[in-house]
């Protein structure tokens, strides 16, 4: 277990500073702005800071330690960790670089440290990373500038374990920012000489607070470990795998020392595995948002999607987009076509898309999409729905709660496409995330992530 980074009782920041566009002072303000153990920041320069003694060095620090977060130059690495041992530290989280991505001499200090560490029976977790964040305890213990992320960082159940030590920092933001989407932890893990992957993936497995783990990485330093866990776990894991291309690989090596592997065989053992494979950073994030608003649901082998929408022109792309990806199309039964056609006035009947148009201008959104979606959701050949819903500020939260609460009933996955007005689009796309319905701007956006939860739930059926 993994508990002293997670939930430690102590934690020595070296490096803290008073300077406020240094990262140890960013350090530092995070930490004290949600963890409640004791905190001591390690400086010589300083006797205080903000408010907190300091202490000149690991050695003055009274009583055991916990967890140290590193944030000074490399070379004093293996004696730090030396000095560590003599407090009982059990984890360091090193957020310098200067390691094995710099170089020989980078190389023997990381290797020096860590044969210090291992004598002592520390870990070790980076270095050149961007540390750690606990969106339900409001722990950061990172050197994001402590002014972006109040405002934006949320708990929930989507852990997230990404390798570049910035990215991590953008991603978190994009994440948090693009939806209401929570976090229960985020791991930048860089350049993994000790702590890797699978460690926080297992950790991440037994976790009780997270339920959907995405992950950035650009190389796995023990494949057939992480694949195991991922195919004993009913948790969906996702997966953006920077360095699939000869390029690419070099480019993951010059700033985490990443050594990738045959992408192929890795990206074949991840199918296998059930592990969800994205392509980019928003296909990531929107996974992880749906997921995390969609469990535990239990779409069933041979069924198919029910689509609702405004509009004939779009009911028919997102067919075309669905078949690309081999999504079926539900075959409604007559008597839920029946139901729906009560909507209709005589002359028009309902097929599948449902292009509720002309029944909206008779009976208004509201009472067709709520009608229609109770038809739908009851169909037996329905195991998940995508909605279309033009942009209009008249539709309110309540509406989008007893949509949401209708879906969550059946335990059928669903998402949201909304055009029209940004402004308005922004505005209803936002009421949407809050009752926890997926929404999106883009269809193929729709269909890509419905398509992942289907392969991860009919693969890997909740227990």
């Amino acid at each position: 277990m993994l508990d002293y980074f997670f939930n430690p009782k102590s934690v020595a920041i070296i490096g803290a500073s008073d300077n406020k566009n240094k990262g140890g002072y960013q350090i530092i303000k995070n930490v004290m702005a949600g963890f409640r153990g004791k905190i001591y920041p390690v400086n010589k320069s300083y006797t205080e800071i903000l408010g907190i003694p300091c202490y000149p060095d690991v050695a003055s620090i009274p009583g055991n330690i916990d967890l140290a977060i590193y944030f000074i130059p490399s070379k004093e690495l293996p004696h730090t960790v030396n000095e560590c041992a003599k407090k009982g530290v059990k984890g360091i989280i090193i957020e310098s670089g200067g390691f094995n991505e710099a170089g020989a001499e980078g190389i023997k200090l990381q290797k020096h440290a860590l044969e210090n560490a291992a004598k002592a029976g520390i870990r070790l977790w980076g270095p050149n990373c961007m540390g750690f964040i606990d969106g339900n305890k409001t722990y950061v213990f990172s050197f994001i500038n402590s002014l972006v992320w109040p405002d934006v960082l949320r708990g929930g159940n989507v852990g997230l374990i990404v390798q570049s030590g910035m990215l991590s920092a953008g991603f978190l933001l994009h994440a948090l920012q693009e939806g209401v989407m929570g976090v229960s932890k985020v791991c930048s893990i860089g350049n993994k000489c000790d702590i890797d992957e699978s460690d926080i993936l297992e950790y991440m497995i037994k976790d009780k607070d997270t339920e959907v783990i995405a992950c950035y990485l650009e190389s796995l330093v023990d494949g057939r470990k992480f694949v195991n866990l991922a195919k004993k776990t009913n948790k969906p894991v996702i997966v953006l795998m920077g360095g699939r291309s000869q390029e690419g690989a070099k480019a993951a090596q010059s700033h985490t020392a990443s050594l990738s592997g045959n992408y192929r065989v890795t990206s074949g053992a991840f199918r296998q595995a059930g592990i969800i494979e994205v392509f980019d950073p928003a296909e990531l994030t929107d996974m992880a948002r749906a997921f995390g608003k969609n469990m535990p649901f239990y779409p069933q082998p041979q069924k198919g999607t029910a689509i609702l929408t405004f509009s004939g022109g779009a009911g028919t792309i997102t067919v075309d987009l669905m078949e690309d990806c081999g999504l079926p199309l539900a075959k409604l039964s007559q008597g839920t076509l029946d139901s729906v056609a009560e909507l209709f006035p005589p002359w028009n009947k309902p097929d599948h898309p449902l292009d509720l148009w002309i029944a909206i201008e008779r009976h208004g959104f509201e009472k067709v999409f709520r009608n229609s979606l109770t038809a739908v959701i009851n169909d037996p050949a329905v195991d998940s729905i995508i909605f279309h819903s033009y942009a209009t500020p008249l539709i309110g939260q309540e509406f989008f709660d007893e949509l949401a609460a209708l879906i969550k009933k059946h335990k059928k996955p669903a998402v949201l496409w909304v055009e029209g007005r940004k402004d308005f689009a922004e505005h209803l796309r936002g009421i949407a995330e809050n009752a926890g319905l997926p929404a999106f701007r883009e269809l193929n956006r729709c269909v890509t992530v419905l398509n992942g939860m289907k392969r991860h739930f009919i693969k890997k059926p909740m227990a």
